[in-house]
């Protein structure tokens, strides 16, 4: 592990973190769910330069760049057309942010914005820049015992699932989902407790499997439900209202923090993820499998213009 890190700090344990920790041993483009053939009109990469200096880039990024599959068609790609090597730890938004303070990773992909600017904003990060979007979506059993089909607010859902004490499955882990999930409930006026509230600790794919056991409800994102749709018996029960808007952004560990943070590695991820490449790439992914496009690219848009 210190040779993975370069000589930093040691990375501090955290919840659902330790898992994540054996991904750095091997090649992080080892892939569990299918993934859709890349785009027919993105430009097939040449033989890559050799980059100058560290070719290591360590990346933390969200489970849901993961479990979608996302990563296992960018981060190939990205590799193949600059030869970096890129290792991934996906975590919450949250852990991933904590690993990026301490100077343990290169570059962050994350979808906590409010959190996400308070890290540059800190001087931890830099040159944020956005990446794509999809949105969030509450999903539950068919039954719906709550009786949420059809509601076009989220925090009205949430309140008739309290009300009716069906069980509802948090991530309970410090993500992006976890944090958008506690700002619904606030919006509500309800703070969740009792034995119908659970929570999972575990990523989103995980948590949907737990979800879909229970017969309960769930916050998720729609690129990691779509993933896992035929594995759980899960419903989309709301969609569409616009608090639902999931945001991903980029951001470079700061150089000046942590001088031995692979600069010119975190530049070049950057940079080829807002790359008319990358974003053709984001773009196609899911549209042969589902019929829809699991991200939508979003470089050079005004993060306020977004639906």
């Amino acid at each position: 592990m210190a040779d993975t890190v370069r000589d930093r700090r040691t990375l501090r344990p955290a919840a659902g973190l330790v898992a994540t920790l054996a991904l750095l041993v091997g090649a992080c483009t080892s892939a569990a769910s299918p993934v859709p053939a890349p785009s027919a009109t993105a430009a097939q990469p040449s033989a890559a330069p050799s980059p100058v200096g560290n070719r290591e880039l360590i990346l933390a990024t969200t489970t849901s760049t993961r479990d979608s599959g996302l990563l296992d068609v960018l981060l190939p790609d990205f590799e193949a057309r600059t030869g970096y090597a890129v290792k991934m730890l996906a975590v919450g938004s949250g852990q991933a942010l904590e690993l990026g303070q301490e100077g343990n990773v290169d570059v962050l992909l994350v979808h906590s914005p409010a959190a996400e600017k308070a890290f540059v904003e800190a001087g931890h990060g830099i040159d944020r820049r956005l990446v794509m979007h999809n949105d969030f979506i509450i999903v539950g059993p068919e039954a719906d015992r709550a009786g949420i089909a059809g509601l076009t607010s989220a925090s009205e859902a949430l309140a008739r699932i309290a009300a009716a004490r069906a069980t509802f499955v948090s991530r309970g882990d410090g993500s992006g989902t976890e944090t958008k999930e506690l700002a619904l409930w606030k919006a509500a006026g309800i703070t969740p407790e009792g034995a119908w509230y659970l929570q999972s600790g575990q990523p989103m794919g995980a948590t949907l499997t737990i979800t879909s056991e229970k017969g309960g409800y769930t916050l998720s994102d729609r690129a990691t439900y779509l993933a896992f749709s035929d594995q759980v018996s899960l419903d989309i029960l709301l969609e569409g209202d616009p608090v639902l808007l999931n945001v991903y952004s980029v951001i470079r560990v700061n150089p000046d923090s942590w001088p031995k943070v692979n600069a010119a590695g975190a530049l070049a991820f950057a940079d080829y993820l807002v790359s008319p490449e990358g974003q053709a790439l984001i773009g196609a992914f899911g549209v042969q499998e589902y019929g829809q496009a699991l991200f939508v690219p979003d470089a050079g848009k005004d993060e306020g213009s977004l639906p």
